[in-house]
């Protein structure tokens, strides 16, 4: 295990019962980048999350955090890292300022009040402070726990779905800010649905069923599915959307804006299908694969969750 990650962890397993949620997963996260872990719901993520952070105890496989381990120093890794839940968790009926003070104190920070005025300023919160927690917007409230995971300065910061239910300005903020502590030198572990949000990561991880199935740069996902990508426009082309996705060899058929982006493993049988489905009105070119079209070929290769059926 190296002082270069911040995590690295192997063959991590967690059951809950007879159920299997997170089979024999590693992950070594350099110290200071953004990675993106993606994957459908219930595929491992939140539990792997809280596993390395120390919130659950794996119940096999081994590893550190920030160098401690995993199994042993959870405390330590916990007073070192900063996590956003799923779910806003902090107090409707104090204010912003309140919920910051609060925190603070529960991290035994110094000067309290200047240490909350920082980071109010920091987060361009100081205009808002007086308010109930409960009366600001997703994204004003994402940004009050942004606020309160990061006020003590951690050296990693886990982020769990941390846009879902805001607006695109309120993400693209976000994700500026998650830049900015980057850059000052702080590692990043962020779970998100959305493409746009996992192409800003310098690195992604694909988990489905429970196992990792990809990692690594979007162009090096991209290129490890496969895929061929051609794309239709034209008057014509929503008629044909339901003929095509009756072909078992195209495993993605979907609308990207105005264009209808068909994938397959095979160039011919896009070929094929197209001949088959011609349409005077529309319009057929190859185009590069995306992320969304990656993603979708490994739900599809990763089958049915036999956890499900154990």
């Amino acid at each position: 295990m190296s002082d270069d990650f911040a995590i690295d962890v192997h063959g991590l397993v967690k059951r809950f019962g007879s159920k299997v949620a997170v089979d024999n997963v590693d992950l070594q996260l350099p110290r200071g980048e953004i990675w993106g872990f993606l994957g459908p719901n219930g595929s491992g993520k939140t539990t792997t999350i809280r596993m390395i952070c120390g919130l659950l105890k794996a119940s096999e496989g081994s590893g550190t955090c920030l160098g401690f381990d995993i199994l042993r120093e959870a405390a330590q890794i916990k007073a070192l890292t900063g996590y956003m839940t799923q779910k806003f968790s902090f107090w409707g009926d104090l204010t912003i300022r309140e919920n910051l003070e609060f925190v603070a104190r529960l991290y035994c920070m110094p000067d309290t009040a200047r240490t909350v005025d920082e980071t109010l300023e920091k987060l361009e919160l100081t205009h808002r402070q007086h308010q109930l927690a409960d009366a600001l917007s997703g994204g004003w409230k994402q940004r009050l726990a942004l606020a309160a995971v990061t006020m003590h300065n951690p050296q990693l910061l886990l982020l769990d779905e941390p846009t879902a239910g805001v607006d695109p300005q309120a993400r693209r903020d976000f994700w500026d800010e998650i830049h900015r502590l980057s850059l000052e030198g702080m590692t990043v572990l962020v779970s998100t649905h959305y493409m746009d949000e996992a192409e800003r990561c310098d690195r992604i991880v694909y988990l489905a069923n429970g196992r990792k199935l990809a990692q690594g740069t979007v162009p090096e996902i991209i290129e490890k599915s496969g895929l061929f990508t051609y794309q239709g426009r034209g008057p014509g082309v929503r008629r044909l959307a339901e003929r095509l996705k009756g072909y078992p060899a195209l495993k993605y058929v979907a609308y990207f804006g105005a264009a209808l982006h068909i994938s397959s493993s095979s160039r011919e049988a896009i070929e094929a299908a197209i001949a088959r489905e011609t349409a005077p009105d529309v319009t057929w070119s190859e185009t590069q694969p995306t992320l969304e079209d990656a993603f979708i070929a490994m739900m599809d290769d990763a089958g049915i969750d036999q956890r499900e059926h154990a």
